[in-house]
């Protein structure tokens, strides 16, 4: 942080949990402003998450990536996503991503570019999400889903993906994240 914006942190003074919810925790969080203002606010201590863009081409020779369809219960809806999931304690990203792109998918990518890594939602969430890009990718077995996980997986079409992100069944915001990060970094290397 700039030395310019130092006035803006808050210092914690207490931090006291509220419940645990399998995927997260709650907490009450007391912090003080540099002007001495006081308040308490909730903080969600969630698992770092990763998400894995694999790069394929179909029979015709279209990029395509693969993606997967899966039921949400937040908004109690199907949605298109890159596969994706949390990070173990003590794994690392990268072991991660190759690892839910295997579970969710079935595919080995022999080569995987971290792509970038953002707060998914800083006002309230501690956690970081990283996007992956998975390459060279090769069917080594069937789905190892995750208990009251059902994904089917299908190729889609790069192109179509990127115009329909934001809407119908690409309705996730991490998803929309990894796609800039993907954007970028193809950009990035076609100068």
């Amino acid at each position: 942080m700039s030395k310019e914006h130092t006035h803006l942190s808050w210092s914690t003074h207490g931090r006291e949990k509220l419940q645990d919810c399998r995927i997260f925790s709650v907490y009450t969080v007391e912090r003080e402003a540099s002007d001495g203002s006081r308040g308490v606010f909730i903080e969600i201590d969630a698992p770092d998450w990763v998400t894995v863009i694999p790069e394929v081409t179909d029979e015709q020779g279209v990029d395509c990536f693969l993606m997967v369809n899966q039921y949400r219960h937040g908004t109690d809806s199907i949605t298109r996503e890159f596969p994706a999931g949390t990070v173990e304690p003590d794994e690392p990203k990268q072991e991660a991503a190759l690892r839910e792109l295997l579970e969710e998918t079935g595919y080995r990518a022999d080569e995987l570019i971290e792509l970038g890594e953002v707060s998914p939602n800083p006002a309230f969430m501690n956690n970081r999400v990283t996007t992956f890009l998975a390459r060279k990718l090769t069917k080594v077995q069937g789905q190892q889903l995750d208990e009251h996980e059902l994904i089917d997986v299908s190729p889609q079409i790069v192109s179509e993906v990127v115009q329909q992100m934001g809407s119908g069944m690409y309705d996730n915001g991490i998803m929309m994240i990894s796609l800039l990060h993907y954007l970028r970094w193809k950009k990035a290397v076609s100068l």
